[in-house]
C-alpha cells in the first residue's frame, strides 16, 4: 500500500465528487475507491459516497497496489518514437490503460514505463509517473513522457498555452456536412450512464475542430483529423455525438448495429507537435497507424489517396485555411 494522499475541503461538497474532481478521476472509480476503505475524512475511514464535506476538512486518500498478479506480467511492447534525457515519445497500443486506478486490474502503461526502468517525472503522484497527458484506453496514438520534474512542468505549460498539442483521425459516420465543423460545448460525467460524458451545462469548456478528409469508396464513412483546443475526458467521441457523428468501433457512444464488428475504436492521436523543454527546439512526431486500424482504411478506402492526405511533413496544411 503506497503512503495516503492529503486533500483539505475548501467548498462544501459530496465527498464522490471532491474526490472526483480532486483526483481527475471517473466516479465509478472514486466511489469504488470509498466503498473500499481507502478514504479518510478527518482520521475515520469512510464508506459511504455521499457524505457531505465541510469547509476546511482534511481527506486522506491510500491508493492500494495494482493488482497484477504473474498471469498478468507485462507481455507487450510499446513503440517507441523518441528518446532523450528529457523526455520519451511512444506510440500507445489500443486497449492499453493509461494509469494505473482503483478498478483496473490489468497492467497499464505506466506499468510498462516502471518494468522496463524509465527514468521518469514524479510531480504527478506514485500512480501517474512520467504522465504529462492521457489517451482513452480504445484511442491510440502519440504520447509524451517526461523523464524528469522539469520537463513535466514545462510541457504542462504548453499544455495550458498551447504550444504542445495533437492532430487525431478519426473513421466515423456519417459524413460531415462542411469542411470544417467547430464545435465550442462544456463536457461533464452523463446524469444517464456514469461511464459517458455528455454536453452539460455546468461542464468543463471544450473545444475541438474537426475537418473533413475523405470518404470511403461507398460515402457510408468518411476520414476526418480531429484539433483539440482543450483535453476533456472522451472530448472528441462527446462532441461527434452531440451533432449525430460516431466514431467507428465505438460502442460507448455510438448506436449498434449489424456491420459494426469492429474490435476497437478507429481514433489515433496522430501527431503531436511541442516545444522540446530543454533545448527550446520545436519538434513534431508522427504515430505510425496501428495495423488493424490501418486494414480497416486499405479495405474502405482508396489507398493512394489516404496516403498522400495523411503525409505527416504536409498534415499541417488541413488547418491553414481556418481561423477562429
Amino acid at each position: 500500500m503506497k503512503p495516503p494522499s492529503h486533500f483539505e475541503v475548501t467548498q462544501t461538497s459530496r465527498l464522490d465528487t471532491f474526490l472526483t474532481q480532486t483526483l481527475q478521476e471517473p466516479r465509478n472509480q472514486v466511489a469504488h475507491l470509498i466503498k473500499s476503505g481507502h478514504v479518510l475524512v478527518e482520521g475515520t475511514t469512510i464508506t459511504k459516497p455521499g457524505l457531505k464535506l465541510k469547509c476546511q476538512q482534511s481527506v486522506s486518500v491510500t491508493f492500494p497496489e495494482p493488482k497484477i498478479t504473474p498471469a498478468q506480467a507485462i507481455d507487450f511492447d510499446v513503440e517507441i518514437l523518441y528518446e532523450d534525457d528529457a523526455i520519451l515519445v511512444i506510440n500507445k497500443p489500443s486497449n492499453l490503460t493509461v494509469h494505473p486506478a482503483a478498478s483496473v486490474t490489468e497492467p497499464t502503461l505506466v506499468d510498462w514505463l516502471k518494468h522496463k526502468e524509465m527514468r521518469l517525472s514524479t510531480i504527478s503522484g506514485e500512480e501517474r509517473h512520467g504522465i504529462v497527458h492521457r489517451l482513452d484506453r480504445g484511442t491510440s496514438g502519440v504520447m509524451v513522457v517526461a523523464k524528469s520534474n522539469e520537463a513535466h512542468e514545462k510541457l504542462s505549460s504548453q499544455l495550458q498555452d498551447k504550444s504542445m498539442g495533437r492532430y487525431y483521425l478519426a473513421v466515423i459516420s456519417p459524413l460531415l456536412k462542411e469542411e470544417f465543423t467547430y464545435i465550442d460545448k462544456p463536457i461533464g460525467r452523463s446524469s444517464h450512464n456514469r461511464l459517458k460524458m455528455g454536453i452539460t451545462e455546468h461542464g468543463k469548456q471544450a473545444q475541438t475542430l474537426f475537418k473533413k478528409l475523405y470518404p470511403s469508396r461507398d460515402e457510408d464513412c468518411e476520414l476526418i483529423t480531429c484539433k483539440l483546443f482543450t483535453g476533456r475526458t472522451h472530448q472528441i467521441r462527446v462532441h461527434l455525438e452531440s451533432i449525430s457523428r460516431h466514431i467507428e468501433g465505438d460502442h460507448l457512444y455510438a448506436l449498434k448495429s449489424k456491420k459494426d464488428k469492429i474490435s476497437r475504436i478507429l481514433l489515433h492521436a496522430y501527431l503531436l507537435y511541442l516545444v522540446h523543454p530543454y533545448s527550446g527546439e520545436t519538434m513534431e512526431f508522427c504515430a505510425p497507424i496501428a495495423q488493424d486500424m490501418q486494414t480497416f482504411i486499405d479495405q474502405k478506402f482508396e489507398k493512394e489517396i489516404i496516403h498522400e492526405i495523411i503525409d505527416p511533413h504536409h498534415f499541417n496544411r488541413h488547418f491553414s485555411s481556418f481561423t477562429l
